[in-house]
């Protein structure tokens, strides 16, 4: 099975940069296409941008289009989201994930069958 761990969250102003982290200490994550979702209050769920074990990237929210960006770090087993010129919109819970079909990624939230815990960012002046 795998464990996913989300850190990096917190209150950031606009236009600011966060980095968000994607764990696992138990297996390896460059075997598996990782996903990020996030959530806005009162919003559904999105997919934001994935990676697959390939480092093919696919941005799925237009809304973050030039200012997000998916990164592997497989020396350090760790995917992160990088986000810049962050905006009060962007304000949601975010998590990451990998799917079922372990190697392909899928803006679909019934595709991931791995899911963290997700972290809070909170973007305000």
């Amino acid at each position: 099975q795998l464990q996913l761990v989300e850190s990096g969250g917190g209150l950031v102003q606009p236009g600011g940069s966060l980095r968000l982290s994607c764990a696992t200490s138990r297996l390896t994550l460059d075997d598996w296409a990782i996903g990020w979702f996030r959530q806005a209050p009162g919003k559904e769920r999105e997919a934001v941008l994935c990676v697959t074990p390939e480092n093919i990237k696919q941005t799925y929210s237009h809304s973050v289009r030039g200012r997000f960006s998916i990164v592997r770090d497989n020396a350090q087993n760790v995917v992160y989201l990088e986000m810049n010129n962050v905006k009060p919109e962007d304000t949601a819970t975010y998590w990451c994930a990998a799917p079922r079909t372990r190697r392909f990624c899928s803006d679909f939230r019934i595709d991931y069958n791995f899911w963290g815990q997700g972290t809070q960012v909170t973007v305000s002046s």
